[in-house]
């Protein structure tokens, strides 16, 4: 059994979560953190039968990765804590299933659950970097809040017997799910902070969306189609992305690359690797105001990069009113002044 790693890899000490948190996720989570106790009444909820129900079917019709059980596997997990400097790793479970898929479930004790299919597609680096994606996932404590999610949906027929219940509940579900999507986003970076190889991150996604093929495969038309999609179209396919995404909890997969490479390409990552990150010991003190501001940031500047038709019909209807109103205020100012 392999005891040290395949390669030399940077360990963050002391890293806190924050460091790979997307922007927009970022400020829901520093704003959910600060509302204490909030997530201690979620995981008494959540923890006093479903979690525990979950576990035990899994003890009872899963693997269980340990030293013995998928070691190769279980060495990836450890790997990924070292580098991440986790206090406490997940329990990792191996189930046979066809689908794609991995997931992080359970607040109380997180659960790491790889399908059968994931494991066979992906090679090791590949592996590693989902691995560590649903590591992501656990450190910043995306279960506690998606959980909020899930009990949303499944409480919302009973919103549908409330007049306009139904479509409150679906704005905040609508929020749920983009924040939902953001934290996709930021698992990735953990996943590439791990992995710190940004290829094999790319091969994770092209695989995710076409199969084992690689050899069919083109990167730089991968990341091409990703940004054709993000950008182009006119206000029409604007309105269908909207659509398409409302009930998707993940982003479409080209995007993922995009939004991975995108993260690089800004420096970001390497600015982590040298060791220029928040620390765990300030998590106290992140400041709501603080994230909110990078989350606008961040919308602002997809806003202005999408350049798709409904942004700049957006932005013409807001030039339009906002020449208007300046006039407006011009002529009124002039009128004031003949009238004194």
């Amino acid at each position: 059994m392999v005891t040290t790693p395949m390669r030399s890899r940077i360990v963050l000490p002391e890293i806190s979560s924050r460091a790979w948190e997307h922007p927009a996720d970022r400020g829901a989570l520093v704003a959910l953190r600060k509302l204490r106790g909030f997530d201690t009444v979620l995981k008494a909820m959540n923890g006093l039968i479903s979690e525990r129900v979950t576990r035990l079917a899994l003890l009872g019709d899963a693997v269980r990765v340990d030293e013995r059980q998928f070691p190769r596997i279980h060495y990836m997990l450890m790997d990924a804590g070292r580098v991440l400097d986790a206090k406490q790793l997940p329990e990792l479970y191996v189930t046979t299933d066809p689908m794609v898929n991995a997931m992080t479930i359970g607040m109380d004790r997180p659960m790491i659950l790889l399908n059968s299919a994931l494991v066979e597609l992906l090679h090791d680096e590949e592996l590693r970097f989902a691995i560590a994606h649903e590591l992501g996932h656990a450190l910043s404590g995306h279960a506690v809040y998606r959980t909020l999610l899930l009990r949303l949906m499944q409480f919302s027929g009973l919103w549908s017997a409330i007049p306009l219940g139904a479509l409150g509940i679906r704005v905040i579900i609508a929020a749920l799910m983009e924040w939902s999507r953001k934290a996709e986003l930021s698992a990735d970076r953990a996943g590439l902070l791990v992995s710190q190889d940004p290829a094999a991150v790319l091969r994770t996604h092209m695989k995710l969306a076409g199969g084992v093929q690689l050899d069919e495969l083109d990167p730089a038309s991968f990341l091409a189609q990703g940004s054709e999609y993000s950008e182009a179209g006119d206000v029409r396919d604007s309105i269908l992305k909207l659509l398409l995404l409302e009930q998707r909890s993940h982003p479409m997969g080209v995007v993922r690359a995009t939004e991975a490479r995108r993260w690089v390409d800004s420096g970001a990552y390497a600015k982590i690797l040298t060791g220029d990150y928040p620390r765990r010991s300030g998590d106290a003190d992140a400041k709501i105001s603080d994230a909110a501001r990078e989350a606008a940031n961040h919308y602002s500047e997809s806003f202005a990069r999408a350049g798709d038709a409904l942004s700049k019909l957006v932005k013409d209807i807001g030039g339009t009113v906002g020449g208007a109103l300046n006039r407006l205020g011009d002529k009124l100012q002039g009128n004031a002044k003949d009238g004194a």
